[in-house]
């Protein structure tokens, strides 16, 4: 039987847990040190940073919308900067110079990706700030109308006249001229009718004035108003003018309802409204010439 000899200092070989303290001391310690002072700069930045903010907005009349968003972005510095702060008391200023390098690099990738989208965010803070437009109100650009339903710091929702809901991006609304025919309270709302150059016009002014008054909605104060405003090729225009309020009646069904019954109400009154025609006068002469092919 041959007994089997161990390596001398085979048994010392084995690491012993003692070892492993110290190490594990220090990232505990490191650890702590981090979080208490990631705990002590946040709360004490969200303490005093966050409600001088506050304050100096509200204090310069800002809305609601404008002071929660500054709060949104005060918060998120706040939390970077403690846990950049809280990093380097800890000792891992070597870490985070590596990850501000890789930080820069991607957040420069990222804007060059998302422009259009910085773009609508940097537009949204502009809306909300100089207010152009608030919910409820009626907005036209580009050739679109709706009323406005919801505004976002990347886009804004409207409500258009055939309840379809259009989402437009913040950026297009800043870079158009928009018109807000709501802003001011009440809306006027009008029409060119065209009558003949030999009806009467007192007749139809009050014909059409009438009307006005009858339309669901119309104000009696401003009153309406009928004026003649061209005199066509064909038609003396005179144009129907009436107010309402637009938080309570939509602008395009009044002027619907308007123009129909402006229509039926002159075709009652016997009143003309031509349309534009030509009429060709003279004569004409045609010269023919007959020619003969020999067989």
């Amino acid at each position: 039987m041959i007994a089997q000899q161990l390596p001398v200092g085979s048994v010392n070989s084995v690491p012993s847990v003692d070892e492993y303290v110290p190490a594990v001391i220090d990232v505990v310690v490191t650890a702590a040190t981090f979080v208490i002072a990631f705990v002590v700069l946040y709360w004490a930045g969200k303490a005093l940073l966050l409600s001088l903010t506050e304050r100096s907005l509200e204090s310069r009349g800002f809305n609601e919308g404008v002071v929660s968003l500054a709060r949104s972005i005060a918060t998120a510095l706040i939390l970077l900067g403690s846990v950049a702060i809280a990093a380097t008391v800890a000792g891992f200023g070597t870490i985070l110079v590596a990850l501000s390098a890789l930080g820069g690099a991607v957040v420069l990738a990222v804007g060059f990706a998302a422009q259009d989208l910085i773009a609508n965010f940097v537009a949204g803070i502009f809306i909300v700030k100089d207010e152009p437009f608030t919910i409820g109100d009626i907005v036209e650009w580009d050739d679109n109308q709706g009323v406005v339903r919801d505004i976002q710091l990347r886009v804004t929702q409207l409500e258009t006249y055939d309840n379809e809901l259009v989402t437009v991006p913040n950026s297009e609304l800043a870079d158009s001229v928009v018109v807000n025919p709501s802003r001011n309270g009440l809306l006027r709302v009008s029409y060119d009718f065209g009558i003949g150059y030999d009806d009467d016009i007192g007749q139809a002014r009050a014909a059409l004035i009438e009307e006005a008054e009858q339309v669901p909605g119309a104000l009696t104060e401003p009153e309406p108003s009928v004026a003649v405003t061209d005199l066509g090729d064909s038609a003396v225009v005179l144009t129907g003018r009436f107010w309402i309020d637009p938080a309570e009646h939509r602008p395009a069904a009044a002027r619907t309802a308007y123009i129909e019954a402006g229509k039926e109400r002159l075709d009652a009154e016997g009143i003309d409204m031509p349309y534009p025609h030509s009429q060709l006068t003279g004569s004409v002469t045609v010269d023919e010439q007959a020619k003969t092919t020999a067989a």
